[in-house]
């Protein structure tokens, strides 16, 4: 009976872990945390959610809030109606990357931003210790179906300043680009985006079924179809987004992933490389020294922050970054919203393709040349524990524990150990401007695990 609740919201398996019980706890707890009473509700593309769905609404009126329905939507959709509208909240049912049989909520306060450390501490609280509470009403307020909100978010994106300003040129492009949405939230707006482009687009996986046509998690390993796809007609480009459509992974014109690493690295350059002002940019400490390289490279300064998308939005919002994002192809850009967006990630790396008139493969042979390893294992043990062996191991190095342990070397080298917010895991990431180097030192901590 997986079950798992983070920073990054509620995921469980369908059928056991995720019950109506459960979902109407969660629901009903979140209506007693927000001050308002409009919630923005939306769902991934899995069969699953349109059950859930009736759940969560007919809670949220159970507890006299006012429910506006957007139906299939990507999560940085529901973030933005939030944002900017007078909603108090927003949820959203999805699993984000994990398999089809997996569910869950993912809660969006005020602001549009994920609930942070102490939101989530007074959400969980309520729901272990039954202490939410029903309203004693005589009439409820209804829901409404909002069918705009997918024409919004695109007009908001073409309206950031940076496309805006360069929008006839990136339409004389005619792009040819394929399209995995995994058959979910993002296969209707991600190609309807890209036509507002004057795109070519070959709508690969988007039926908006939510059958997944593979592992949805947009790794390399997953998007075979997609890279032959894109060598067989030509495209400039192949877009893989998760179910969720929060993440972004790109495909060059040689049927190539050049790493969702590269994503931010090149949405980072897209966004600065004009600017007028020296900022400064945020990025969680397992992403890739790519986008600090990047960043240095205009003058912009880099701060990290632990891994959670509410953990980079709230350092972005205290240093007044003008970017920033997750290394797991998550862009961030507060022009548009506090939310990671796969739609706002594809308007700027289109964007830079324009400006610099080149091929998605020579903007990725431009980045700085390192060599990243990712690693992961299942672990039920005392993740402090290890983090003590290893500190007084490398005592000698560059050591952060905002977020498991990270240690950084004089050359540029780095590995993080940290368990994940999402699955029962933890996970080892390594990083060297030295060939073989992020292997050694992954594999060492491989084996203290």
């Amino acid at each position: 009976m997986p079950f798992i609740r983070s920073i990054s919201g509620l995921r469980a398996t369908i059928g056991d872990g995720l019950s109506p019980h459960l979902i109407a706890a969660y629901t009903t707890a979140f209506a007693n945390t927000v001050k308002g009473k409009k919630i923005v509700l939306g769902r991934d593309g899995r069969p699953s959610g349109k059950w859930v769905e009736d759940i969560v609404r007919g809670t949220l009126i159970a507890c006299g809030c006012e429910v506006r329905l957007i139906g299939v939507a990507p999560t940085p959709t529901v973030q933005l109606e939030v944002e900017h509208s007078d909603a108090s909240g927003g949820i959203v049912i999805t699993a984000s990357h994990n398999p089809g049989e997996w569910n869950g909520l993912k809660f969006i306060n005020s602001d549009g931003v994920f609930l942070d450390e102490v939101e989530n501490k007074i959400l969980w609280d309520l729901v272990d210790n039954l202490s939410f509470k029903l309203p004693d009403m005589k009439y409820f307020p209804d829901h409404l179906h909002d069918h705009d909100a997918l024409h919004r978010h695109i007009k908001k994106i073409r309206r950031i300043s940076s496309i805006a300003n360069n929008l006839d040129s990136i339409k004389s492009k005619e792009f040819k680009v394929v399209v995995d949405a995994v058959n979910s939230s993002g296969s209707n707006i991600v190609p309807e985006l890209l036509r507002s482009f004057d795109c070519e687009v070959i709508d690969l996986f988007c039926d908006g079924s939510g059958l997944f046509p593979h592992t949805p998690e947009p790794l390399p390993e997953n998007l075979t179809d997609l890279a032959e796809t894109v060598k067989a007609v030509r495209a400039d480009i192949g877009i893989a987004v998760d179910p969720d459509a929060d993440r972004l992974v790109l495909i060059d014109e040689t049927g190539k992933a050049i790493g969702e690493e590269k994503t931010i690295a090149l949405a980072v350059e897209s966004t600065i490389m004009h600017s007028t002002h020296i900022g400064s940019i945020v990025v969680n400490l397992s992403t890739s020294s790519m986008s600090e390289m990047t960043a240095a490279k205009y003058g912009f300064k880099t701060f990290r922050a632990p891994v959670g998308e509410i953990n980079v939005v709230k350092k972005m919002k205290e240093v007044g970054a003008v970017i920033g994002g997750e290394g797991s192809g998550g862009v961030i850009l507060p022009e548009c919203h506090y939310g990671r967006d796969s739609l706002v990630g594809i308007g700027l790396i289109l964007n830079l393709m324009s400006i610099k008139n080149k091929k998605l493969s020579e903007l990725s042979d431009d980045l700085p040349k390192l060599e990243m390893l990712k690693l992961k294992k299942k672990y039920t043990g005392c993740i402090n524990e290890l983090r003590d062996i290893i500190a007084k191991k490398y005592e000698n190095h560059q050591i952060t524990l905002l977020d498991g342990i990270r240690v950084d070397f004089a050359d540029g080298t780095w590995f993080q150990l940290r368990t994940s917010n999402t699955e029962p895991i933890v996970r080892v990431i390594a990083e060297s401007p030295t060939s073989g180097r992020a292997e050694q030192l992954a594999n060492e901590i491989m084996n203290l695990i």
